[in-house]
């Protein structure tokens, strides 16, 4: 079976399942999250070898003050508990998860930017999985911070390739994601990762992203298996 080396995630619809099932959107958040961390072992085991994860977009700092909050709050939490856990925990540190944040996170509070440091550095040897988190990322911030840096260096145009402007890209040393799977019925790449997704087969389900099972997985990578055979 073929199977995805860089899958990316969109898991879209935690406010929606929160309001379907009259829970505080808090609720959907802990639950998106838990099944998050399900679907990294999914994935793990089917041999996906990166995932990454859209996560707190670049457009959210344009949202209201306070829903801006609650979502770093939440992910600082989310962080704080894991680096925690794994720092004590083999069974986590055995799993060989590498993470990642991709994104301007010098826009982050210093309190978010010192956990996104101490985490990279304790899985900076892991390379059973790896786990990139887009968190104030947009694609075409990606591709402007590239072409700033590539000028800043003094790169003659003579020389610049797709090689070399990858290597300039947020994700550079991994390899272009080759599926996605966006959940909660919306069907569009919402500015990311516009470079390295040039190639990457789409797949879109209505369901929301806490109601998204393993067998949700399968489906989905029958679906990719399918589209990678050969032609009768």
């Amino acid at each position: 079976m073929n199977i995805p080396k860089h899958l990316v995630l969109f898991p879209d619809g935690n406010g929606r399942w929160a309001k379907k099932n009259n829970l505080p959107r808090i609720f959907a958040y802990k639950k998106g999250y838990e099944n998050l961390v399900d679907f990294c072992y999914w994935c793990k085991d089917r041999g996906v070898k990166a995932l990454t994860v859209y996560g707190f977009t670049m457009s959210t700092w344009s949202r209201e003050k306070k829903l801006v909050g609650f979502f770093l709050k939440i992910f600082e939490k989310l962080l704080s508990h894991n680096i925690k856990k794994y720092l004590k925990d083999k069974k986590w540190q055995s799993l060989g998860v590498k993470v990642r944040v991709l994104g301007n996170t010098q826009m982050l509070p210093l309190s978010l930017q010192k956990l996104i440091t101490q985490i990279e550095e304790a899985t900076k040897d892991n390379d059973k999985l790896f786990l990139n988190l887009a968190i104030s990322y947009s694609g075409r911030w990606d591709i402007l911070n590239a072409v700033r840096n590539i000028v800043k260096d003094g790169v003659k145009a003579e020389e610049i390739n797709e090689d070399l402007f990858s290597s300039y890209l947020s994700t550079a040393g991994l390899p272009d994601p080759d599926f996605i799977i966006r959940t909660g019925g919306d069907q569009r790449l919402s500015n990311f990762e516009l470079w390295q997704l040039a190639r990457a087969e789409l797949y879109f389900t209505k369901k929301l992203w806490p109601e998204f099972t393993e067998q949700d997985l399968d489906q989905a990578l029958a679906d990719f298996d399918s589209r990678m055979q050969p032609l009768k």
